[in-house]
């Protein structure tokens, strides 16, 4: 358990030390959220819900998304090209716990995104949620995150670095653009509508977009983003005990 807390512990201290997790993760929502709440407007509504309110929980999401799209996968690719799983494997440190320590450091860190995010949007755009729908949507974004770290770690299995970085960019900005967290499927053209019904990040921006609106979450929505997350971790681990075979 000791072991545990302290790759914990470690896990947090790289993360926040890494300038592409506040890029990707804090820095770029924030500046999104600034430059498209303000240029469309308060007044505007999208499905019921002011736009303000709207766009904060697309960033917030794109935010979380990034933290372990981007910088997990980068972070596991390194890891695992250097040979950190190999030497975990002769140290008292279980496996199940090297991958334990991950998701509880990051859900730490995507707690941490949720927050900054919901601070700017209430304190300074003055957003007004009810309680229990700032927390219901906390809540979903910070659960729902799961099948995305999964995600990450799928990218991280790329046979290099340079090849995760790429892997990771054109999925996380393509998931977003077609996912409706830039702007709403709404505005897309019917094609790219359905297109977005499939894709994991529309159904995880859709939670909080339909807790705000009133509507709460839909049992399709969840069933998706858990079959999204089943198909990862399947994934994730049939690659690693390939190379571990190689």
């Amino acid at each position: 358990m000791r072991a545990m807390i302290a790759q914990c512990k470690a896990e947090l201290l790289r993360t926040f030390r890494n300038k592409r997790f506040f890029m990707f993760s804090l820095i770029m929502p924030a500046i999104f959220y600034f430059i498209f709440s303000s240029t469309v407007g308060d007044n505007t509504e999208v499905g019921g819900v002011s736009w303000k309110a709207y766009y904060l929980m697309s960033m917030t999401v794109f935010g979380v998304v990034g933290a372990c799209v981007n910088t997990l996968s980068i972070k596991f690719a390194q890891e695992r090209t250097q040979g950190w799983l190999r030497m975990i494997e002769i140290t008292p440190l279980p496996s199940s716990a090297y991958v334990l320590s991950k998701i509880v450091s990051h859900s730490i860190i995507n707690l941490v995104t949720i927050i900054f995010m919901f601070l700017l949007g209430g304190l300074v755009k003055g957003v007004e949620l009810t309680f229990l729908q700032w927390v219901g949507c906390g809540l979903w974004i910070w659960l729902g995150s799961l099948p995305f770290m999964a995600l990450g770690l799928l990218i991280g299995t790329c046979k290099t670095v340079e090849v995760t970085q790429v892997v990771a960019q054109i999925i996380f900005m393509g998931s977003s653009i077609l996912g409706g967290l830039w702007f709403p499927t709404q505005a897309m053209p019917k094609i790219m509508q359905t297109i977005a019904q499939y894709v994991p990040t529309f159904r995880y921006g859709q939670g909080a977009w339909n807790i705000i609106s009133g509507v709460g979450l839909t049992w399709s929505g969840v069933l998706i983003l858990i079959g999204y997350g089943v198909v990862f971790v399947v994934l994730s681990s049939y690659i690693l005990q390939k190379q571990k075979a190689a």
